[in-house]
């Protein structure tokens, strides 16, 4: 089997539902474009995927798809998905304008293709630990009163989620109310997590994270850029709550950070870590390290799905993300709707085992390439 060319079609997502009372941010785009992958085969056979696209850039990572990438895989057997990873990897050391996502996204239409192939779903090819994972919620919005975030996180509750992170990023005085309301609403004992996204200096990640500590929060998600190594270390020595840490590390600069003994926990997901083959290496750098690695959502459906399949087949993580429902499109099911006990479950047809929803799809492509 070889591949043969790779096609792309641009889907528009109106971005509207994503923010509060629908009124999008300044600077922030009304639609989103999200490449949709297919890797074509001489036997039929196709891989899909996709790219994430909410920041602008959903064309000219296309464009980037064709121009770039499908040079360096056409030709080569679909299931040689080490072989091709590591050639794709050697092409990153080049281009300095791009990260590495795009070789995760490429690399998980290569396992869809091995998994019909084999006739399995991809996490029993990568050794089947599990075929469900317990799923918490992202709170909707960052910018809620601590009224609204009492009210969310109450609701997620009663609808069987196993935990719920905040988002927060206004500072220390508007921040911990809000995670003290989370914590009322809930009681003690369900998992609550907090992650304002890298926007805190040392000293507001520390007051932040004393009182994460006595309201007994599960995890402190990237309270200050992953390359802040020598300050995520003070912080870590001054607060209890464990650090979840390397959301944004290259994968092999991952080994650096492991020695380091950065944080308690580690983050990653098949876009940022280099699609399914990737994070199965950062997985088990980690479990080599003691450490578990939570997956991080790829706000993208099929990489989603690519995610709850490595989950399922690592002993070392221990829930997957659900995010807004507006990331979840363009499937007939998502497999990240979770049941009412808050479980997420394993497709169980080959390869990623979803069916997308060509209707809806092809209502929404606003492009197509093939090439």
């Amino acid at each position: 089997m070889k591949i043969t060319g790779i096609s792309t079609r641009l889907i528009e997502v109106d971005a509207h539902a994503r923010y509060k009372d629908g009124v999008i941010p300044p600077g922030r785009p009304a639609a989103w474009f999200y490449p949709l992958l297919t890797v074509h085969t001489d036997e039929g056979i196709e891989g899909q995927s996709m790219a994430y696209g909410p920041h602008g850039d959903g064309a000219a990572l296309a464009d980037v798809l064709h121009a770039v990438y499908r040079n360096e895989i056409v030709g080569e057997d679909p299931l040689a998905t080490e072989k091709i990873w590591q050639k794709l990897w050697r092409k990153q050391r080049h281009l300095y304008n791009l990260r590495d996502s795009l070789v995760g996204v490429i690399d998980v239409a290569l396992w869809d293709i091995m998994g019909k192939v084999a006739g399995m779903p991809i996490a029993r090819l990568l050794g089947l630990y599990r075929d469900r994972m317990p799923v918490y919620a992202s709170a909707r919005s960052e910018f809620y009163t601590a009224e609204e975030v009492f009210e969310e996180a109450r609701r997620l509750k009663a609808a069987g989620f196993r935990g719920y992170k905040l988002q927060l990023r206004a500072g220390p005085a508007a921040d911990i109310p809000r995670l003290r309301a989370a914590r009322e609403a809930v009681g003690e004992g369900f998992p609550l997590m907090q992650d304002p996204n890298a926007s805190y200096s040392l000293a507001e990640a520390c007051e932040v994270g004393r009182s994460l500590d006595e309201l007994n929060y599960h995890w402190y998600e990237e309270p200050l850029p992953d390359q802040h190594v020598g300050a995520l270390k003070l912080l870590a020595a001054r607060v209890r709550t464990p650090l979840l840490v390397g959301e944004t590390v290259r994968l092999t600069e991952l080994p650096g950070y492991l020695r380091e003994g950065v944080g308690a926990m580690l983050r990653g997901d098949t876009l940022m870590k280099g699609g399914i083959t990737g994070l199965r290496k950062a997985m088990a750098a980690a479990e080599l390290f003691g450490l578990p690695l939570e997956i991080h959502t790829a706000n993208t459906p099929l990489l989603d799905v690519a995610n709850l399949h490595v989950a399922c087949s690592a002993a070392n993580t221990e829930f997957v993300e659900n995010h807004h429902p507006v990331f979840r499109f363009g499937l007939k099911r998502h497999p990240l709707d979770a049941d009412s006990q808050g479980f997420a479950h394993l497709p169980s047809a080959p390869g990623l085992g979803v069916e997308l929803d060509l209707d809806w799809l092809d209502n929404h492509c606003r492009g197509e390439r093939r090439s």
